[in-house]
């Protein structure tokens, strides 16, 4: 009884950490799914120990038929419907980024692409060499905001279409909107579509 005390200590302890912004005092998660195939998940969600933050996000308490990794994997599957109204699911599909280079040139090419135009094989190559490009690097564009926004002091939010004010943004922006930090004058720049532009930064 001891031991089970102590994990369930433990395990909450951890659920604090990971899962309280400690700047906010408030979850930084949407919700919470406890998963596995004894009884220890019950006790967990009953327990004092557990932040009653966190308590208010389970969305579910689920037996599993599986241990370790695989408790996981079975935990997306059983409730996938739950998870797709996950925002950062959600949003993943929008861009990828994809890092290509020119085997006879040696230049290396960073292109932002949606699904249309990935399943345009002509930016796959070069329009001088008629060299195909070969992909050294493809990472979701979304992931790339995750792991590099901090570098740029920036905050990163992520909306949905759920709602009438993200479906006007999803429409109005593309799925893709920023705040400046300074003050811009959009007069200097001209009225262009990008609807079929392909973003290119070369190293």
């Amino acid at each position: 009884m001891e031991k089970r005390h102590n994990y369930v200590h433990k395990t909450a302890e951890l659920s604090t950490q990971f899962f309280i912004n400690p700047a906010t005092s408030q979850p930084n998660v949407a919700g919470l799914i406890l998963a596995g195939s004894a009884d220890f998940k019950t006790k967990l969600s009953q327990s004092d120990m557990f932040d009653q933050r966190l308590q208010a996000k389970i969305l579910n308490v689920v037996d599993v038929s599986y241990g370790g990794e695989n408790v996981f994997n079975q935990a997306i599957e059983l409730f996938a419907e739950i998870l797709a109204n996950v925002k950062f699911i959600q949003e993943k599909k929008l861009i990828g980024k994809y890092i290509l280079k020119n085997s006879s040139t040696g230049k290396v090419t960073t292109k932002h692409m949606n699904k249309e135009q990935e399943a345009n094989q002509s930016n796959f190559c070069d329009p001088i060499t008629n060299t195909d490009l070969e992909v050294q690097e493809k990472m979701s564009l979304l992931e790339w905001f995750a792991n590099e926004y901090k570098k740029f002091g920036c905050s990163l939010e992520f909306v949905t279409n759920k709602s009438q004010e993200g479906s006007q943004f999803c429409r109005g922006f593309g799925g893709i909107g920023g705040m400046l930090r300074y003050q811009l004058d959009i007069r200097s720049f001209d009225e262009l579509s990008d609807e079929d532009d392909v973003y290119e930064d070369s190293d």
